[in-house]
């Protein structure tokens, strides 16, 4: 017990060194994370460290990628979920393949089916990996569609995974495994949203954050065990949770319960981020030794793995070209549409032209279009113009098709999902050292040269035009802040009122105040008009401000 404790203390400490050294030193802190692991494997009490695969799929990644859901702005995941879809999904699919074909070739007896269950392992990008490319400046685009990506695709490559060792004892069918894939979607959609609203339900009638916080802990867990017990994705149940949660949980939850919130879940995906790299380190000595003992050979499959992360990277690059053609003709075609949008908002802007668009909706109608059915036009309207805004700021050049093809790294679900590989598998062991070399070097390889790769491809920046896009910005923020200040009206407290009383109106109308101001800033992030960071940063202003607010209200009393 005594050793447990001071095991787990020390890789707190490591997990905490790394974090604040490896910036320092210019190196991702992951990086730093695997090589302590793997020197820590030398050491006597650690040379046969066997990590249960499943604490990993089932016990740490849920809960993080929760935490990456609940943080992404939803609007720039729906804006992009075209091309997170095709990354997550045809991706997926075809790098199995290739690889399949490559693994049955180069490893003899292996079989399509196996060689496919291993393609489907180092296929997948992982969402702790790619954590390593948001600390660089690049495009939110790219930021999103990795996000996205790594959120998803691990759905992809279990089923993939699953049904390839299903293969290898019974025939293939394309439309088994097309039916088994719909429904693992399908129900951890149901589940996720379910467990999302049953979260904010329970949530927003719990006073104590600190309790709230605890409650959310359970989220993932809830979310993700249900939908395994129905042969569902757990992890994309717990995407979903998060999705959701993360939209409602400003409208639903306190800023006490959200600041709480965001404090310790970030303390949790340090400790758990550090923790899978740390194990992915200290792992690798003894899968190693399993493939000597074996009498297979290392220094083979590391030659297999190479291979391997290179057609990875090549197949990313073979779809990431075409994608970026069609994502730019979408574009094109859309900035087409740009006036017409501009014409049919500024009509709605009056009564008469509100009246005239809503006669021609009927004509076009098969049944009677409401007021209501109005508001949802006009809003869509007014996101098809963010959205062409947003599209034009951030174009998808060469550059940033160069970093979303380098920054697709391998990581935690391949180490996990390689020990999942049944017991009988033709040459287990020299299968799971490949895929432990392949999220290795992919880390070290990708992970090491993604920063100065960054650096390298950024080009020259107007300064002054940025400047005066953000001063822009900010005009408009306040301009939306004001005028959701102007729709609560400020009471009339007679000078003879006593103090206690005045305090009270003036604290009423500043929560009213900053409540309205708050929906405004949601609106505005439903409907995408602002940049996401600015938004937040609001977000955050109006939130401290009715914290300190309440707590001069509790010392008053």
């Amino acid at each position: 017990m005594i050793e447990m404790l001071i095991v787990t203390v020390a890789a707190l400490v490591v997990i905490a060194a790394a974090t604040v050294a490896g910036p320092r030193m210019g190196v991702a802190a992951p990086l730093v994370l695997v090589v302590v692991g793997v020197a820590v494997s030398f050491v006597p009490a650690f040379d046969s460290v066997h990590i249960d695969p499943e604490l990993i799929l089932a016990g740490v990644l849920p809960p993080l990628l929760y935490s990456a859901a609940v943080s992404m702005p939803t609007m720039n995941f729906r804006r992009e979920f075209g091309a997170i879809s095709g990354l997550s999904v045809i991706l997926v699919v075809l790098s199995s393949l290739v690889l399949g074909l490559f693994f049955m070739l180069v490893l003899p007896e292996l079989g399509f089916a196996w060689g496919v269950a291993l393609g489907a392992i180092v296929s997948p990008t992982d969402a702790v990996a790619t954590s390593i490319i948001k600390r660089q400046p690049v495009s939110r685009r790219v930021v999103a569609m990795l996000d996205g990506e790594s959120l998803l695709n691990d759905a992809t490559a279990l089923v993939l995974l699953r049904t390839a060792i299903v293969a290898t004892a019974a025939s293939f069918s394309f439309w088994r495994v097309a039916a088994s894939f719909s429904y693992s979607v399908l129900v951890a959609l149901v589940v996720g949203g379910v467990v999302g609203w049953l979260n904010l339900v329970v949530r927003k009638r719990v006073h104590d954050p600190a309790v709230n916080t605890l409650l959310s802990f359970t989220v993932p867990f809830v979310a993700s065990i249900p939908a395994e017990l129905l042969n569902a994705s757990g992890l994309v149940a717990a995407v979903v949770a998060g999705l959701l949660t993360g939209i409602r949980a400003p409208r639903e939850l306190s800023p006490q319960h959200r600041l709480s919130d965001k404090q310790n879940w970030r303390t949790v995906e340090l400790v758990l981020e550090g923790a899978v790299f740390l194990t992915m380190g200290v792992q690798l000595r003894a899968v190693v030794t399993d493939v000597q003992q074996d009498h297979a050979g290392v220094g083979a499959a590391v030659l297999v793995a190479i291979g391997a992360l290179v057609l990875t990277i090549l197949v990313r690059a073979a779809y990431v070209a075409p994608l970026l053609g069609i994502l730019a003709r979408r574009a094109r075609r859309s900035e087409r549409l740009q006036s017409k949008l501009e014409t049919m908002q500024t009509r709605m802007q009056t009564s008469a032209g509100k009246q005239e668009t809503l006669e021609r909706l009927n004509a076009r109608s098969r049944r009677t279009v409401t007021d209501r059915d109005l508001e949802r036009f006009a809003v869509r309207i007014t996101r098809g113009l963010a959205d062409l805004d947003y599209f034009r700021r951030e174009p998808l050049g060469w550059r940033e098709g160069t970093v979303v093809v380098w920054a697709g790294m391998r990581g935690a679900v391949t180490v996990a999902a390689a020990q999942t590989l049944p017991d009988d598998t033709p040459q287990r062991a020299v299968l799971v050292l490949i895929a432990f070399a392949v999220a290795t070097m992919s880390l070290v390889v990708q992970g090491g040269t993604i920063g100065p790769l960054v650096r390298h491809l950024r080009t020259d920046v107007d300064q002054e035009a940025v400047d005066e896009q953000n001063e822009a910005e900010r005009t408009r923020l306040f301009d939306l802040l004001r005028e959701g200040a102007a729709t609560v009206r400020e009471p009339t407290i007679p000078e003879s009122a006593p103090r206690p009383e005045r305090f009270a109106q003036q604290r009423t109308y500043r929560l009213a105040v900053l409540a309205a101001q708050r929906t405004a800033l949601l609106d505005a992030r439903d409907n995408g008009t602002f940049d996401s960071d600015v938004l937040e940063n609001a977000l955050a202003n109006v939130d401290a401000d009715q914290t300190a607010i309440e707590l001069r209200s509790k010392l008053a009393a």
